[in-house]
C-alpha cells in the first residue's frame, strides 16, 4: 500500500513540473511574437489583408495578357497589309500571261503579209517523232508576200515542205537549195471574214482570263478583309480594276492591229 503511495506522489510532481514548463515555453513564445511584431511595425507598414497582394497580383498578370493580346492583332492586321503587293502581282503575272497566249495565237493567223511567227505552229513529224516547226527551222521574212524557211538540219527539207503544205494556211512552198520559199497569197474575202471571226473569239477569250484573274485577286481580298482597314480594302480593289482595265486595254489593242492587217493585206 505504502509503494502505490509513493508512485502516486511521485506521478503528481512530474505531471506539475511539465505543466510549469509549457506555460513558460507558451510564455517565452508570446512574448518573442509580441516584440517581433513590434520590431517590424516600425520598419514597414502593416498589411492587415494579405490576401489583397494575391488579387492585386493577378489583376495586373491578366492585364499583362490582355495586352499581349492586343499585340498579336495589330500583327494580324499588319500581316494583311502586306498581302496586297502579293495579290496585285500575282493578279498581273496572271493577266500578263493571257495576254501573251494571245500573241501566240494572232501570230498562228495567216494574213496577205509575210509573218515570222505565222508557221510556228506548224507540227513537223520527221524520224517518228513530231516537233514544232521553229524547232527545227528559222522563218525569216524576205519581203511583205514571202518567207523563207532554213533547216538546222538540210536532211528535215522533205519533211518541213510536206508539213507546210498540209497546214490549212493555204501555202505552197519551193526548195531553193537547201532552203524553203514560201509566197504568200492574197486573202479572199471569205478567208478575211474567217479570220476576224478567230480574232474575235480571241479577243473574248483573253478577256474572260483576265477577269478570273481579277476576280481571284477579289476574292483573296475580301478572305482576310477582317484584317484590313476598310478604306485599305477599297484602295486594293480599285488598284485590281485599273489593272484589269490596262489589260483589257491591251488585248483590244492587238485584236484591232491584227484586224487591220488582215483587212488590208
Amino acid at each position: 500500500m505504502a509503494l502505490y503511495l509513493r508512485r502516486a506522489i511521485r506521478l503528481r510532481c512530474t505531471t506539475s513540473l511539465l505543466l510549469r514548463s509549457s506555460k513558460t515555453q507558451t510564455c517565452n513564445v508570446s512574448h518573442f511574437l509580441f516584440s517581433h511584431n513590434q520590431t517590424t511595425s516600425h520598419t514597414q507598414s502593416p498589411n492587415p489583408f494579405p490576401s489583397f497582394d494575391f488579387l492585386r497580383d493577378s489583376r495586373r498578370s491578366f492585364a499583362k495578357g490582355k495586352k499581349s493580346k492586343d499585340d498579336s492583332g495589330g500583327s494580324t492586321m499588319e500581316f494583311a497589309a502586306d498581302i496586297g503587293p502579293s495579290v496585285k502581282a500575282s493578279a498581273a503575272t496572271q493577266m500578263d500571261a493571257a495576254i501573251d497566249a494571245l500573241s501566240r495565237e494572232l501570230a498562228k493567223l495567216r494574213t496577205g503579209r509575210a509573218s515570222a511567227g505565222m508557221l510556228d505552229h506548224i507540227i513537223v513529224e520527221t524520224d517518228g517523232v513530231k516537233m514544232q516547226l521553229n524547232h527545227l527551222a528559222v522563218v525569216s521574212v524576205i519581203d511583205s508576200k514571202t518567207l523563207s524557211v532554213n533547216p538546222y538540219d538540210p536532211n528535215t527539207l522533205k519533211a518541213l515542205e510536206s508539213a507546210i503544205v498540209s497546214s490549212p494556211l493555204g501555202l505552197n512552198p519551193k526548195v531553193d537549195g537547201q532552203r524553203l520559199i514560201a509566197a504568200i497569197p492574197p486573202l479572199t474575202k471569205e478567208h478575211m471574214q474567217a479570220m476576224c471571226k478567230v480574232v474575235a473569239k480571241s479577243s473574248e477569250d483573253v478577256k474572260q482570263s483576265i477577269r478570273r484573274a481579277r476576280q481571284k485577286a477579289l476574292d483573296t481580298i475580301k478572305k482576310v478583309s477582317s484584317g484590313f482597314p476598310k478604306d485599305e480594302a477599297k484602295r486594293l480593289e480599285k488598284e485590281i480594276d485599273e489593272l484589269t482595265k490596262k489589260f483589257v486595254k491591251s488585248a483590244d489593242d492587238l485584236c484591232k492591229a491584227k484586224e487591220k492587217e488582215i483587212t488590208q493585206g
